[in-house]
């Protein structure tokens, strides 16, 4: 059995207290069995918090369609490493394998992610979710319903998971949902759009889960940036 490091023992104080806890017990209790886990009593959310809900999420949305595809597990690899190291890596998805034949209380798990984590961490897992789902090149009506679950439960805004909907699902219309406005919106209005939403979605935002998070963050804010100039683009304003 991998060597399981700290960034588990960081996120496991507060997950132990609720239904992260009855998915991830027995197997990381059995990593532990010398490790005396308690409650921090933290406020502030750390990269442990948000990979141990990740993993529970991102299990959840991969048995959604009912099957686990490779290249499911390759995206999540790949993510993994870019924003966690491959040492980390390693550890996750040995504990990912896991919960992945485990029921998951998704409701009670979101509802308690939502006590745990700030906003900005939600946002960036919903936002990974996505990746997840649409790494086999579509994403499939099971895995969007999750998502939407995923979602309402965590306590994130309508116009937020909208927002980062678009990002990956490009109807039509879809850099006006990114910048969580109307079509009738005038350019001055899509201008100060576009600043509230570089800032809610600036990497620093989630600077306290790592550098390499931050970095992998980017992508929400490259969005962002891609709406507001396809916009600036067909109406011709500078």
């Amino acid at each position: 059995m991998a060597k399981f490091g700290k960034w588990i023992v960081g996120g496991l104080g507060w997950a132990f207290l609720g239904p992260i806890g009855g998915v991830l017990g027995y197997f990381v209790g059995s990593a532990f069995d010398s490790v005396d886990i308690k409650a921090t009593g933290r406020s502030a959310t750390t990269q442990g918090d948000f990979l141990m809900s990740l993993l529970v999420l991102v299990a959840a949305v991969m048995k959604a369609d009912g099957k686990v595809l490779k290249s499911e597990l390759d995206y999540v690899k790949a993510y993994l490493v870019k924003s966690f190291g491959t040492e980390k890596t390693g550890e996750a998805l040995t504990l990912l394998r896991d919960i992945l034949n485990r029921d998951i209380p998704v409701e009670q798990v979101c509802m308690q992610i939502s006590q745990q984590l700030d906003y900005s961490s939600r946002l960036q897992l919903l936002h990974f979710l996505f990746g997840i789902a649409q790494a086999d090149g579509s994403i499939d009506d099971s895995e969007l319903k999750m998502i939407e679950r995923i979602y309402y439960h965590m306590g994130v805004k309508s116009a937020d998971y909208n927002s980062i909907k678009s990002m990956f699902i490009q109807e039509n219309g879809w850099a006006y949902q990114v910048l969580e406005i109307e079509k009738t919106a005038s350019d001055d209005e899509i201008k100060k759009a576009y600043r509230k939403m570089a800032v809610k979605y600036h990497p620093d935002k989630v600077s306290y889960l790592g550098e390499d998070v931050q970095k992998a963050a980017k992508e929400k804010f490259q969005k962002v940036s891609e709406a507001y100039e396809k916009i600036k683009k067909e109406r011709a304003f500078a």
